[in-house]
């Protein structure tokens, strides 16, 4: 007995824990930095996100129902897709990109 996906949700994706961290495309870079959550070096900044919980979802990959393949945890956080994390899951909206 599952229990049913929230309002405007699509997918519910495992979170994977990996032993080296995925690394993030030029685009998600991009548009981390043009959004203020990363600097100019490649540091991250998510507000609200302990460095202890930053670090973990460094360490985390997801398979993605919208790009069809593998993607870090990070990458998947950031996405407009996105809805929530809930006990090693994550709530995808499914929308296109």
């Amino acid at each position: 007995m599952s229990e049913p996906l929230p309002e405007g949700v699509k997918y519910l994706v495992k979170i994977n824990p990996v032993e080296k961290a995925p690394k993030l495309t030029d685009e998600a870079k991009a548009e981390l930095i043009s959004v203020g959550m990363m600097d100019e070096k490649g540091k991250l900044k998510l507000k609200g996100v302990s460095p202890k919980m930053l670090k973990r979802m460094k360490q985390e990959s997801v398979n993605c129902p919208v790009l069809s393949k593998e993607v870090a945890f990070v990458q998947c956080y950031v996405c407009r897709n996105f809805h929530s994390r809930v006990s090693g899951q994550v709530y995808c909206k499914g929308d296109p990109l």
